[in-house]
């Protein structure tokens, strides 16, 4: 049963954002502030059981795009993994009035 478990468990694993700590101001715009934030946010990672504690999500679903078999990933699996970012990551943004296309475009940057 373990076995059935890990097979289907994704590559790479990690939480979904919690709110987004917005510290509010007239100054500073939430959905840019969100973005910012969803783009420095550190999380703990694990890719094929290699656990990366407080590392910086975005910054490491970027060097598994660049070359997913240099982290033993296939393409279609570091894709999944931007995916699910984009899905978990693109609804914090929103609910801060910011539009979750905002960082899939920063993953063309």
């Amino acid at each position: 049963m373990a076995s059935e478990d890990r097979s289907t468990a994704p590559a790479v694993s990690f939480p979904a954002p919690g709110r987004i700590p917005y510290p509010g101001g007239c100054v500073l715009e939430p959905g840019p502030y969100a973005l910012d934030y969803l783009l420095n946010w550190r999380a703990d990672v694990t890719v094929r059981g290699v656990s990366h504690a407080d590392t910086p999500v975005f910054a490491l679903l970027r060097d598994l795009l660049a070359d997913p078999a240099a982290h033993g990933l296939t393409p279609a699996e570091a894709g999944a993994a931007r995916d699910r970012f984009l899905a978990l990551a693109g609804q914090a943004l929103e609910a801060e009035g910011g539009d979750p296309a905002w960082l899939a475009r920063e993953f063309g940057r």
